[in-house]
């Protein structure tokens, strides 16, 4: 069973897709660290962003990878954990390059799709999911949140993990990795067709999550019972 969910940065859709994760016991998988870790490759390795060629061939080729369980997603480069340091602001401000390059999407969306037939359930989060990715998933979900909502949750991550950043600053990123998102050729950043909506700006997590369980009822899921999730869940 794949579950997607998709929406802007910000709009709580990772946390809510790692609790939905953990809830069903089944894995979890973050997209957008997979487009991070690319984009640190390409920082690290001094590369063009405005080489599509260069960017192509880093996310082909370069050494990283996902350990997706049901309540992480551990991401490796060249050996090294750089969990945390994909989600810093150098990351961030050029994330959007890496994001909006053809090639780059292409190999990731594989890649995607190969986690996906090999983990055969998961619940995986992204901004392309239920729209390029596994257009034939079992249930999608779109979750969005009004922009200054976003830029405040994502100042809170930003300072826990010790960035010296300004609201001001974390609100100009989103809004330009809005415009990069929604404006790109390629996966853009759209309402999957049969995805349900769920706007998230004044909704608590466990509300969120909620609302999540309460669909997947509704299209026939046994809920695992809380501190008994399994991975064989029963699907429509």
């Amino acid at each position: 069973m794949i579950i997607t969910i998709d929406g802007p940065a910000g709009s709580g859709k990772s946390t809510a897709a790692r609790k939905l994760a953990a809830r069903l016991g089944i894995p979890y998988l973050d997209t957008g660290a997979m487009y991070r870790v690319v984009t640190l490759a390409a920082l690290e390795a001094g590369a063009d962003l405005h080489d599509e060629e260069a960017l192509t061939r880093i996310a082909r080729t370069a050494d990283y990878d996902l350990d997706c369980g049901p309540t992480h997603a551990r991401v490796t480069l060249d050996g090294h954990d750089v969990t945390e340091e994909i989600r810093s602001m150098r990351v961030n401000e050029h994330t959007r390059y890496v994001a909006r390059s053809p090639g780059v999407r292409r190999v990731l969306v594989e890649k995607q799709r190969d986690l996906g037939r090999r983990l055969g359930s998961m619940v995986t989060e992204g901004r392309d999911q239920g729209s390029v990715a596994f257009p034939d998933a079992e249930f999608k979900f779109f979750m969005d949140a009004d922009l200054h909502k976003r830029a405040e949750r994502r100042l809170v991550e930003l300072l826990a993990d010790g960035e010296d950043v300004t609201f001001e600053q974390v609100l100009e990123n989103l809004q330009k990795r809005d415009r990069t998102d929604s404006e790109r050729e390629v996966g853009p950043l759209t309402v999957p067709d049969g995805a349900i909506v769920i706007e998230t700006s004044n909704l608590s997590i466990p509300q969120v999550l909620d609302r999540l369980l309460e669909e997947l009822r509704k299209g026939g899921v046994e809920i695992p019972p809380t501190g008994t999730a399994s991975s064989e869940l029963a699907t429509p």
